[in-house]
């Protein structure tokens, strides 16, 4: 995840710069296009790679299409365009078969879209509801030209005010036409059979029989028509209905369906009903003086925030617990939860550009972005365990981790260890041996950095030592000296008793020629002979190799062969500044004469 500067952050109540801040600033990006809510924000492991990505339900505003985005890091993945608004994101298992990657299921319109790799799996409608009997006579009457379209916009509107049950949604897009487009639209539905059909507004994962992380989840949607419904993981039929006394915007559900669940669901008339397993109708409701605008639970206690700018935490019962006033409206709300320190808070997003984390009713941290956060996801995002996602009203795109050392302190208090310290781990064995080894490097610190020292000096000591010897014996051609950097490789043709002897010399400055050079063949006169012994080199280029040819001559005829020496020096000088030991062939001429 690729790092981009970022909005500073507020560390806590007693932090204000960045040093001390526990996020460091992964990516911000505010041209992201992204506008959405926290329901349609999730992080899973789609393709089991261990890579985390970002599932995003886009609202698409304006005149732009509703589209699903999946990001890994800062960028898209995919995008695909959606029918309808979207309600809700979610991921789940959907049964125990390997491989185990959980599916995405998105909620939008009155379907729940289920996909499998990124690949769409199967699609959900909610059951149709009864459509309204003098309604559908209505329509009857229209299609047998019994009544016209004005005395039918007339009954309809008598109809809406007094039935219980709602219209259909062809009779209330009617209703909204001009009476100039009536006729068309009634010549072109009045043949249709009138459906009723209810939307999703929220929706959220059951376990269905553990608790485990990676166990089964069963699908749990609220509907337009004040009803929740629980899905079957695999079939995808309706396992259990429940009726609310009004409309569910949030839900929150812990347990299990198989053995005992609790679900809680904020709803638009302003209180909160709380069910259990086997009740058909809410057992406790929890009456707010204002709308919810959230539904967090944090451990036992359920956090609503209210339009009235304050959070308030109740327990499952209705006892209201605390009150606790924003300094600016709240926007959205989610659970934030590091199981590795068994914490367990909530963050709200303020209009003001504010994200807050609360345990209970204890400040803990303050991050401070550049414009309104309008959503929030807190998880495992790429492969940072403790990644957080902010969308802002704009559509910018906020990712922060949090620092590993951070440890989150409630104003006024002092940090404690977590209970999850207390608890005795089964350390394995190998986790163990790695423990041990990093204490030992841990105490023996000095000592090992003095041994690393003395291998590595004692390294350079030989290492010179044999570049020494090297020059001294003429074993690598090498220049003495750095002022004229010279190459020499030297090459000898042939069977005897006549050799050629080719010297490759080369210039390796990066840009100075080397003038006024000699090349001396050091010989013995008894078993070779040499046209020249002594000559003068031309300008060196740097970076071209020249060749220098001569013949050798082998005058021994007992089949000895010696060293021919080569020094390359400069004119007026008498220290070479190259020197070469070439080793020569046996002259095979002269040993078989």
């Amino acid at each position: 995840m690729a790092a981009a500067s970022s909005p500073d952050s507020d560390g806590g109540p007693a932090e204000s710069s960045e040093a001390n801040s526990k996020w460091l600033d992964a990516h911000y990006d505010p041209m992201a296009n992204i506008h959405t809510f926290s329901s349609c924000l999730a992080l899973a492991d789609l393709h089991g790679d261990g890579e985390y990505k970002l599932v995003v339900g886009d609202l698409g505003p304006g005149e732009r299409q509703p589209r699903l985005k999946v990001l890994k890091g800062p960028m898209v993945l995919t995008e695909s365009p959606l029918p309808a608004l979207p309600a809700a994101a979610v991921t789940f298992l959907m049964g125990q078969h390997e491989p185990r990657t959980p599916a995405l299921a998105l909620a939008s319109g009155p379907c729940v879209y289920v996909y499998k790799n990124l690949r769409p799996y199967f699609k959900f409608s909610l059951p149709p509801l009864p459509a309204n009997p003098l309604e559908q006579d209505l329509w009857n009457q229209t299609k047998e030209d019994r009544i016209d379209p004005p005395t039918l916009k007339e009954m309809l509107e008598g109809i809406r005010e007094k039935a219980e049950v709602p219209l259909s949604v062809q009779s209330l897009r009617f209703l909204q036409l001009e009476p100039s487009e009536m006729e068309a639209f009634v010549s072109q539905h009045k043949s249709k059979i009138i459906k009723r059909q209810t939307v999703i507004t929220t929706m959220a994962t059951l376990k269905k029989n553990l608790a485990d992380e990676d166990a089964v989840s069963c699908l749990v949607v609220g509907t337009e028509s004040k009803e929740v419904l629980v899905l079957d993981p695999e079939a995808f039929t309706v396992l259990t209905k429940m009726s609310l006394p009004s409309i569910p915007a949030f839900l929150d559900i812990s347990g299990q369906f198989d053995v005992e669940f609790l679900l809680a669901a904020a709803c638009r008339d302003g209180n909160i009903y709380v069910l259990r397993r086997d009740s058909k109708r809410p057992k406790y409701c929890i009456e707010l003086s204002a709308q919810p605008v959230g539904l967090v639970r944090v451990h036992k206690v359920l956090v609503v925030g209210s339009n009235q700018d304050s959070l308030h935490g109740f327990t499952h019962k209705g006892k209201k617990l605390w009150t606790v006033p924003m300094p600016a409206a709240i926007l959205t709300m989610n659970l934030l939860e590091q199981r590795s320190r068994g914490l367990q808070a909530v963050m709200v997003g303020l209009s003001n550009g504010e994200v807050r984390i609360y345990r209970d009713k204890a400040l803990l941290n303050i991050i401070r972005a550049p414009d309104a956060v309008t959503s929030l996801c807190f998880g495992r995002y790429g492969r940072e365990d403790s990644t957080l996602v902010m969308t802002t009203k704009g559509g910018g795109l906020l990712i922060k981790i949090l620092k590993r050392t951070a440890v989150f302190v409630e104003a006024g208090g002092d940090a404690g260890p977590p209970p999850a310290q207390s608890l005795k781990l089964n350390v394995p064995r190998k986790t163990r041996l790695y423990v041990d080894q990093t204490l030992r490097e841990r105490e023996s610190a000095t000592a090992m950095h003095r041994a690393f020292q003395t291998d590595l000096y004692l390294l350079r000591l030989r290492t010179a030592r044999a570049y020494v010897q090297a020059l001294e014996s003429s074993l690598s051609p090498v220049s003495a000296t750095a002022r004229e950097p010279l190459k020499l490789h030297a090459v000898v043709q042939g069977l005897g008793p006549t050799f050629k002897l080719t010297l490759h010399l080369q210039n390796t400055s990066a840009a100075r020629p080397i003038v006024g050079l000699l090349v001396c063949f050091v010989y013995s006169e008894a078993l070779y002979a040499l046209p020249r012994a002594f000559f003068k080199l031309p300008l060196l280029v740097p970076g071209l190799i020249y060749p220098v040819e001569t013949s050798v001559e082998g005058r021994s005829d007992k089949g000895v062969s010696d060293i021919i020496k080569v020094l390359v020096l400069r004119e007026g000088q008498s220290a070479p500044l190259l020197s070469a030991h070439i080793n020569m062939p046996v002259s095979e001429g002269l040993a078989a004469a």
